[in-house]
C-alpha cells in the first residue's frame, strides 16, 4: 500500500518538505501578521509552480530499441539486455531512476539510476542507455517492457514516471540438458556421420573420376587421375551420408492435463517432455544422426535436423518456445503407423500409457536399432516393452532428464548382458 501511494504522489521527499514548509509559513504569516513570512511562502509556491511546469515539459523521444543477446535464451539460461531510450525536455531534468517492465516469464533486476537529462533548446538533450541481466523461467514469447524512466525538476522538488517505447518480445527456448552418448552397439549400427563407397570395379585403378567443382571435399580428390590429365579430379562414387534418427514426442492432450494445451509452462509434465526431446535432439545430433522430429499422428514438429551440427540442433530448439499439446486426438497413436518400418534410432516421449499402446510400440522395437522410451509421468509398467526390446525409462515431472536417460541405456546393457 505504501508502494501504490509513493508511485502517486508527485513530489520528493525534499519536495514534500517544501509543500508542508509552504503551508506552514502562509498559515503562520496569516495568524501572526509577519509580512515577511508571507513573502518567503509566497516565493515558495512559485518555486514550486516553476519546478512542476519544467517537469512537464519533459517528455520521452518515443522510441525505445533493446538489443537481447544471445537473442534465444534458454530456460535457466541468462541473457544480456541493453536498452537505449531518448530523453529530451525544454529545461534541464535532474537524474532520476529507470525501470523496465519483466513479464512473469523473465526474472531479473532491471533497474537503476537514470542520467539528468540537457536542455533541448540547447540541442543537448540525453540517451538513456542501461544493460541488466534476466533469465528465462518460462518458454514461450514474452513481452518485454515499457521501460519507465522516473525523472525529477532541476530543483529535485517533483518526480515523473514515464513509459517509453512499445514493449519487445523475447523467446525464451526450452533448455537443452547434456545427455550421455550413445551405447556403442547403436553407433556400430549405423551412427555417427559415415562414408559409403561403391566400387565399380576391383582395385583402385577401377574408380570413377570426375572434374573437381566447387564445394567438393578435398579429401575425394583422386591424385592419379589428377596428375594423369594435368586437372584436379575426385571420386564420383564416394558418397557421404548421414545416418537418420526419429524422435517422437507425443503431443495427443489425452496424454497430458488439459493445462497443456493452454500455454507453455502450464503443465510441469509436459515441459519435461519438451526439455526430453530438445535434448535427445542435441544429443543426436552431436552423434552425427540426421533427425526428423515428429508428432505422434506422423507430422513433423520442425525441419530435419542435419546430423553433427550442434549449432543447428540448438538453434531447432528455438522451434518449440511456444509448443503446445493438441486437443484432436482421432488416432489416439502413441507413435505414428510408419515408426514400424523405422530402423535407425527411434527415441519415443509420450505421457499416460494406455494397454493399446503397448502393441504400437512391440512392433517399432523389433525394427528400430535403438529403440528408447520415456514415459513422463509418476508411474509406468514397463517391464513387458523392456523385454520386447526397449530401452525404458520413467521420467518423474520436473526431474532429472539426464538420470532417467541413463537409466533407459542401463536397462537395455542389462538386457543384453542377460
Amino acid at each position: 500500500m505504501r508502494s501504490v501511494v509513493r508511485r502517486r504522489w508527485p513530489f520528493t521527499l525534499r519536495g514534500t518538505g517544501a509543500l508542508l514548509l509552504t503551508a506552514a509559513a502562509f498559515l503562520i504569516a496569516e495568524r501572526a501578521g509577519i509580512p515577511e513570512l508571507l513573502y518567503f511562502a509566497t516565493l515558495l509556491s512559485a518555486l514550486l509552480v516553476a519546478a512542476a511546469i519544467a517537469l512537464l515539459l519533459t517528455r520521452g523521444a518515443g522510441t525505445v530499441t533493446r538489443v537481447v543477446s544471445p537473442d534465444v535464451p534458454e530456460v535457466g539460461g541468462t541473457a544480456s539486455v541493453t536498452v537505449r531510450a531518448g530523453m529530451r525536455s525544454a529545461l534541464p531534468s535532474g537524474p532520476g531512476r529507470w525501470t523496465d517492465t519483466l513479464p512473469p516469464g523473465l526474472a531479473g533486476r532491471a533497474e537503476g539510476t537514470s542520467p539528468a537529462t540537457g536542455s533541448a533548446l540547447s540541442g543537448t538533450g540525453a540517451a538513456v542507455q542501461v544493460r541488466y541481466d534476466m533469465v528465462g523461467v518460462t518458454r514461450g514469447t514474452h513481452a518485454l517492457g515499457p521501460l519507465e524512466v522516473t525523472t525529477t525538476d532541476p530543483f529535485g522538488l517533483f518526480r515523473r514516471r514515464l513509459a517509453l517505447g512499445r514493449t519487445t518480445p523475447v523467446t525464451v527456448a526450452p533448455a537443452i540438458v547434456d545427455l550421455a552418448p550413445l551405447p556403442r552397439a547403436s553407433g556400430e549400427a549405423g551412427g555417427g556421420r559415415q562414408t559409403t563407397t561403391l566400387q565399380l570395379g576391383q582395385g583402385s585403378d577401377n574408380l570413377v573420376a570426375r572434374p573437381y567443382a566447387p564445394g567438393d571435399s578435398m579429401r575425394r580428390i583422386h591424385w592419379r587421375a589428377t596428375a594423369h590429365r594435368d586437372t584436379l579430379m575426385v571420386r564420383q562414387e564416394e558418397q557421404e551420408s548421414s545416418p537418420a534418427a526419429t524422435v517422437v514426442l507425443d503431443r495427443a492432450l489425452s496424454r497430458w492435463t488439459p493445462l497443456a494445451a493452454t500455454a507453455p509452462g502450464a503443465d510441469e509434465a509436459f515441459e519435461t517432455a519438451v526439455t526430453a526431446c530438445v535434448s535427445v535432439v542435441a544429443r543426436l545430433v552431436h552423434e552425427g544422426y540426421t533427425v526428423d522430429v515428429v508428432d505422434s499422428d506422423g507430422s513433423l514438429l520442425i525441419d530435419p535436423v542435419e546430423g553433427g551440427d550442434d549449432g543447428e540442433a540448438r538453434a531447432a530448439a528455438a522451434g518449440f518456445a511456444t509448443l503446445r499439446a493438441r486437443t484432436d486426438d482421432p488416432a489416439r497413436r502413441v507413435v505414428p503407423a510408419s515408426a514400424a518400418a523405422l530402423s535407425g534410432p527411434v527415441v519415443v516421449i509420450t505421457g499416460a500409457l494406455e494397454p493399446d499402446d503397448r502393441i504400437a510400440l512391440g512392433a517399432v522395437a523389433h525394427h528400430s536399432a535403438l529403440p528408447v522410451l520415456l514415459v513422463v509421468g509418476e508411474r509406468a509398467e514397463l517391464a513387458g516393452l523392456r523385454a520386447g526390446g526397449w530401452r525404458a525409462a520413467v521420467l518423474w515431472p520436473g526431474g532429472d532428464v539426464a538420470a532417467a536417460w541413463d537409466d533407459a541405456m542401463q536397462e537395455g546393457h542389462a538386457r543384453v548382458d542377460h
